[in-house]
């Protein structure tokens, strides 16, 4: 059984925000991988004073390639963890053949699946802006608190906004729909996939995860569904996010499969 964990971010959020789940799953006896996107590692407030220019010019497939490089290096392969837009690079990689297991935490919008009625309007300050492709995005405060952290206490916001979010590149929204990077759903070299869902989600509709697992479901290893009732998207750094971490980590380590790099293809180099 693998020991190794790499935790993978999404869009609006850096590594920090694994905190609370890199340190349980430490304690818990397993190595912790958290890293960051390309250009993304400095704390939060660093970030949004100073982001690095080249965060404007980062993508999907840059990212997805910069994962794979780390897990390929790792001396085991690991369980892949991941949230959100991390939740989709998950989902690529378990592609590529990386990883024992991997769980899919508010998975955004994943090529070949509809997308949510509320993923559509999140989305929205990105492609309402026909430049932001070319930018690096920054979520303003009213979006933290009335859309993607809609359940964290009213006292907290800002504090939580300040600690945790980061600037984002606009690109990886455009990568999503202009000439996506495709996912094989009937992948016979797929490791195990759990997707979990947030049932009051505002960025990724349960609905929407549900969508996704019902395309997963047709590879042959190990596919479930949960979805957490009256969690948001909030749901790793929200009250109650053990529960989340523990589910995941639990389903990860009971469907674990035997530990093989399988070589990408050139369909996933394409």
């Amino acid at each position: 059984m693998s020991k190794t964990i790499v935790l993978i971010h999404g869009a609006w959020l850096n590594s920090h925000s694994w905190e609370g789940f890199r340190a349980r799953y430490e304690q818990a006896g397993h190595t912790v991988i958290a890293p960051d996107w390309p250009y993304d590692d400095r704390r939060p407030s660093e970030l949004r004073r100073s982001p690095r220019p080249e965060l404007a010019r980062l993508g999907q497939r840059q990212i997805v390639d910069h994962f794979e490089q780390v897990i390929r290096a790792l001396p085991e392969e690991p369980i892949l963890i991941g949230h959100s837009l991390g939740g989709v690079f998950v989902q690529h990689l378990l592609d590529r053949g990386l990883g024992v297991a991997g769980v899919a935490i508010d998975p955004a919008p994943t090529p070949g699946v509809p997308l949510g009625g509320h993923a559509i309007r999140s989305a929205l300050p990105v492609f309402g802006d026909p430049f932001s492709w070319r930018k690096a995005k920054v979520m303003s405060r009213a979006f933290f608190r009335k859309r993607f952290a809609q359940t964290a206490p009213a006292a907290k916001m800002d504090m939580l906004y300040d600690r945790y979010i980061v600037p984002t590149p606009g690109r990886v929204y455009w990568d999503g729909v202009v000439n996506p990077m495709k996912i094989r759903w009937d992948n016979p070299a797929r490791a195990p996939l759990l997707l979990i869902g947030g049932e009051i989600d505002l960025i990724a509709d349960a609905k929407m995860t549900e969508a996704i697992y019902n395309r997963q479901k047709r590879a042959p290893s190990t596919t479930e569904l949960r979805v957490f009732p009256g969690r948001s998207h909030w749901t790793c750094l929200d009250v109650g996010w053990e529960a989340v971490a523990d589910m995941a980590l639990q389903w990860a380590v009971t469907n674990t499969r035997d530990a093989a790099i399988v070589p990408i293809t050139d369909a996933h180099a394409a």
